[in-house]
């Protein structure tokens, strides 16, 4: 804030400077902003007000205004502030670094130029990292019998065996829905375009990685069942998100059809960005599709975003409740939400070679893009997750389980829900310039509760006190051993 860098020139000048005094009153102005954007864009509010969201709007407020009428200095009214957004519980709906002003215009480098012969150096010039922990969530590498098949490293996913009440477990670790967190997948993409004899640019190497991601994740499970597993555990506990591969994955672990979580969008302008992606897709798509049916498919779904960016606006009901008191939730009421498809597009799933294109599937279902690799497996499946699971790996869990592919083990997820579907301008309060991003979708699950919530556990193994996490992983593999044996999950 401006009062910091008063004090750091005292600092490091000597130079003696009146600070700026202490402006409440301006303090409680962005206070009021804050609540006034929030109740304009923030898509969770009216869930959120409900109370099913785990939070008391109404008394986080009263305690905000009551600390900022007590602050005295800059710094207790940012904290009154901060505390504010923290009440929220929402991983999405967080504070932004402050922005010094400019004092020269900002210079952009040049963007790295890809040698063919330096494919680690090109990776992590892309962004290829280990950014997330590759080890299982729980240290299951160090449990009697527990045989590491794939360290996660050198491979693209970590992957083990284990034997316990007779039954052969294959665990595979999914730290992140996100490609870049997985350098393996970059380098494997790399080989492919060389042998191809394709040129190596960042697009290419991009699209190519995000598919061998999939690759590699089949090749996985299939030397995995090759080796005996007669289930599978995946684990995504210390997840924090990703992208829409969490949707996607789903379609690789069961022979059924999948239903995609239904996708708002919340009503403001920001939706508009999302609905011209879409309609940008489909006209992208449009000209070379020949099939009658699958123009008809298009062109429905294209008067359907269209019609959905024609109606921004008309569902802005009054939410200035939301701070005063509670009222039930539901998706039929007004809550500045729009419909918006489901979270991978138009179509809720499609089946396999539908339409005989994968551009017309993966237009209207983002999910067909992988269809290649749906049903790798069909046996019993168990999700394992914590509560840092979040956002994508929330996607991840909703799916499996409201498509009954599989049982989720551990806690109940971080609740983040959907985030972002488009970019949106940051919050940014006039006073202190404190900035805070702002979630604009909700994703419902089959029962019409919010992903948000987070995802209960089917089996629940919860962190016990004077239990170790070795000691917990234990529990969860004779769990899950217990459960094929006595119950296999009906595919």
């Amino acid at each position: 804030m401006r009062i910091s860098l008063l004090l750091a020139l005292i600092l490091f000048s000597g130079t003696t400077i009146a600070a700026e005094p202490f402006d409440r009153e301006a303090w409680q102005q962005d206070y009021v902003q804050l609540k006034a954007e929030l109740t304009d864009r923030y898509s969770n509010l009216a869930w959120k007000a409900s109370g099913a969201g785990g939070v008391d709007l109404p008394e986080l407020d009263r305690k905000t205004t009551t600390a900022l009428a007590s602050a005295s200095d800059d710094a207790a009214a940012a904290d009154a502030i901060r505390a504010f957004i923290a009440g929220f519980h929402d991983g999405h709906l967080s504070e932004l670094p402050l922005l010094a002003a400019a004092s020269a215009p900002a210079i952009e480098p040049e963007k790295p130029t890809l040698s063919p012969d330096a494919p680690a150096g090109g990776c992590a010039s892309l962004g290829y990292a280990s950014t997330a922990p590759v080890a299982f969530s729980l240290p299951l590498e160090g449990l009697p019998s527990f045989q590491l098949v794939s360290d996660g490293l050198g491979s693209t996913f970590r992957t083990g065996l284990v034997v316990r009440s007779g039954v052969r477990l294959g665990v595979i670790r999914i730290q992140a829905f996100r490609a870049r967190a997985f350098p393996a997948s970059c380098l494997h993409a790399w080989t492919d375009l060389q042998q191809a004899g394709r040129a190596i640019t960042p697009e290419t190497i991009k699209e190519a990685a995000r598919m061998r991601w999939f690759q590699d994740m089949t090749a996985a499970v299939k030397e995995l069942r090759q080796a005996g597993a007669t289930a599978l555990v995946i684990d995504i506990g210390n997840n924090s998100g990703g992208d829409d591969s969490g949707d996607w994955t789903a379609r690789l672990f069961t022979d059924h059809a999948v239903r995609s979580a239904r996708l708002l969008m919340v009503d403001a302008p920001v939706a508009a960005g999302y609905f011209d992606s879409e309609v940008s897709d489909i006209d992208a798509a449009l000209p070379s599709i020949r099939p009658p049916a699958a123009k008809a498919a298009l062109a429905e779904a294209r008067s359907f975003f269209v019609d959905q960016k024609n109606s921004i606006g008309q569902h802005r009901c009054d939410l200035s409740w939301s701070w005063r008191e509670r009222r039930l939730w539901s998706p039929l009421n007004c809550n500045r939400l729009l419909t918006a498809g489901y979270a991978g597009g138009y179509s809720a799933g499609l089946q396999r070679g539908v339409y005989g294109s994968d551009k017309t599937a993966g237009t209207l279902a983002s999910s067909s893009i992988v269809d290649a690799y749906y049903g790798t497996w069909s046996g019993p499946t168990y999700v394992l997750a914590d509560r840092r699971s979040y956002s994508s790996a929330e996607m991840f869990a909703a799916v499996m389980q409201d498509n009954h592919i599989a049982k989720l083990v551990g806690d109940r997820t971080g609740g983040d829900g959907c985030g972002f579907m488009t970019d949106g301008v940051p919050i940014v309060l006039r006073h202190s310039r404190l900035r805070f991003r702002v979630p604009n979708c909700m994703r419902l699950r089959a029962d019409g509760s919010n992903e948000e919530a987070g995802i209960a556990p089917d089996l629940p193994v919860l962190p016990t006190e004077g239990e170790s996490d070795r000691a917990r992983g234990e529990r969860a593999l004779r769990l899950i051993a217990e459960d094929v044996s006595s119950k296999p999950i009906q595919k």
